[in-house]
């Protein structure tokens, strides 16, 4: 195999490997979400099946997180699963629970979402 080969071999699997963290990040953030969830169904821990649910989801969660980690570094991993979490379960909270979100929680929201973005768009750390 030539130099160019190699070099191309090795950037198909940092890209495969890259796809790879992103889909467990994204399934990481699936179940933390979902555990969220029911975490408010729990109605602090007294309900036994939402409290049990709440605490197998966040273990996959967290399963899922750290196979996220073996491509992406912990702090855009983090930024990514706090932000897109927190607008999940937001949006979850407004749909199923029939919370209201203010303005101020709104605006809030977008400045994290941006941070996030602008992480993933200018940040040298987000490079992998």
């Amino acid at each position: 195999m030539g130099s160019h080969t190699k070099r191309t071999q090795r950037s198909d699997d940092a890209v495969r490997n890259s796809i790879f963290s992103y889909a467990w990040l994204g399934l990481a953030i699936l179940f933390e979400v979902t555990g969220s969830t029911f975490l408010q169904k729990s109605n602090q821990f007294t309900r036994v099946i939402p409290t049990l649910a709440c605490i197998v989801l966040y273990g996959i969660s967290f399963f899922f997180l750290t196979k996220a980690l073996k491509g992406l570094p912990l702090g855009v991993a983090y930024a990514i699963w706090s932000g897109l979490g927190i607008v999940l379960t937001a949006a979850i909270s407004v749909v199923i629970f029939g919370q209201k979100l203010d303005t101020a929680a709104i605006a809030g929201i977008m400045l994290i979402v941006s941070g996030v973005v602008v992480m993933q768009l200018f940040s040298q750390t987000g490079a992998h």
